[in-house]
């Protein structure tokens, strides 16, 4: 459980660095390019970390989900994924509704995994990931105009989201060891 922890640690330090009133100081004093990067290692050491930590974290159950209502989970992926990818479109309708979607759809992603996994590494993992993205998405201020591509933006999220839903769907028990079924 270690490594999750300090991997969710080293991931959230870089993303937490305005709100902690590090950003503009690092930016000035290592200069723009070389906070880029060094926030661009700590995410990937800590992706890492929480990739091998989730892995081989020790199954803890602190509640069971309702077997019969993971439809659920299934449904507000689709959204989801659609706002994440949407997120790193440029700007849309989507993303001037939203405001930012990536983090909306990082939050959806991870009450529809609080929801079917009842184990505390998943608490840690996606517990964690939401209510960054909550707490971001509700304190970012929203400043996206509607450029002269954004419907056809918004076709490109929908279908590419749709898309991706579908991989992940099909490839989610190789990738991630828990397969998906409706039945």
């Amino acid at each position: 459980m270690i490594p999750l922890v300090c991997g969710l640690f080293v991931f959230f330090l870089p993303h937490l660095a305005r709100e902690l009133g590090l950003r503009d100081r690092l930016m000035r004093d290592l200069g723009d390019n070389r906070y880029r990067a060094l926030s661009s290692l700590l995410s990937a050491v800590g992706l890492g970390l929480i990739i091998v930590g989730k892995a081989h974290a020790p199954f803890i159950q602190l509640w069971q989900p309702i077997y019969e209502f993971r439809w659920l989970s299934l449904a507000a992926m689709i959204p989801s994924i659609i706002l994440v990818v949407a997120g790193n479109l440029p700007t849309s309708g989507i993303k001037v509704q939203a405001g930012h979607p990536l983090l909306l759809g990082t939050t959806l992603w991870s009450l529809a995994h609080l929801w079917s996994n009842g184990d505390l590494a998943s608490l840690l993992l996606f517990g964690s990931f939401g209510a960054w993205s909550f707490t971001k998405f509700l304190l970012l201020p929203r400043t996206a105009a509607l450029d002269s591509m954004g419907n056809r933006w918004d076709v490109v999220a929908l279908t590419g989201g749709l898309a991706v839903y579908a991989v992940i769907a099909v490839y989610h028990g190789p990738l991630f060891g828990v397969g998906i079924s409706i039945t």
